[in-house]
């Protein structure tokens, strides 16, 4: 398998990547259009974590590091590696020294379609990552891949310089080049929310705020007392 690396790719603006970063996952999803969610299986080493980041990609062979190293060299202040293989592998791609080079960069997180190790070790340090699996098995390096070129996880294209938000509900990608507007949709989305939280608080029920009434008897859901109920299971 042969290669590239490409250097300096066009990122997202830093403030609206910080402004995202003020979001759950979610939020953004839905402010998307409940689009750009990696699968439920990418899930977080550690809790209550939430990062931000513009992706710098990486494309490897199963089992092999060797362009996560090449990669760390393309990574720089506020950047989340994003990491995936050419098929299927949870292999322990990723451990804590490579954190540790990492973190001397700026480097916000990880994501990776694969095998981490060293989890105990992440979460003393701090180093945010988001994994397929948790694997000692080691590696080699010793065959070619890529690094900041488009790759997919669970469907979902990530382009380098991409936004890539992280928390404990999982993982979203926004591209580029919607970043301000996603920003915008989802600043409209909370305010939203705040609104029907204070309703709730204030004891109104979803079924009357939604006007979920009408959908229920729509859909030909009835209420009955429990006499009812049972007098026409007997």
């Amino acid at each position: 398998m042969s290669g590239v690396i490409v250097t300096n790719p066009p990122k997202a603006d830093a403030n609206d990547v910080a402004a995202l970063a003020g979001f759950g996952v979610a939020t953004v999803s839905e402010a998307m259009g409940r689009t750009g969610l990696l699968g439920p299986e990418i899930r977080p080493i550690q809790q209550g974590v939430r990062a931000a980041g513009t992706a710098v990609t990486v494309l490897s062979w199963p089992g092999d590091n060797l362009m996560i190293h090449a990669a760390v060299e393309q990574c720089g202040e506020g950047d989340i590696l994003v990491v995936t293989t050419t098929s299927p592998s949870t292999d322990g791609l990723f451990g804590e020294l490579f954190a540790t080079a990492l973190r001397r960069r700026g480097v916000r997180g990880l994501i990776i379609n694969a095998g981490i190790r060293d989890t105990q070790e992440l979460r003393e340090m701090d180093f945010p990552a988001w994994s397929r699996a948790v694997s000692a098995q080691g590696t080699v390096k010793a065959t070619g891949g890529s690094v900041n070129v488009p790759v997919a996880i669970d469907g979902q294209v990530i382009r380098p310089g991409d936004v890539i938000l992280a928390d404990d509900d999982g993982v979203v990608v926004v591209p580029r080049e919607r970043a301000r507007v996603t920003v915008e949709a989802s600043e409209a989305r909370e305010a939203k929310e705040a609104k029907s939280r204070a309703a709730f608080l204030d004891g109104e029920l979803g079924l009357d705020r939604y006007g979920l009434r009408d959908t229920l008897k729509r859909l030909g859901v009835e209420y009955k007392t429990y006499e009812e109920y049972e007098g026409e299971r007997s």
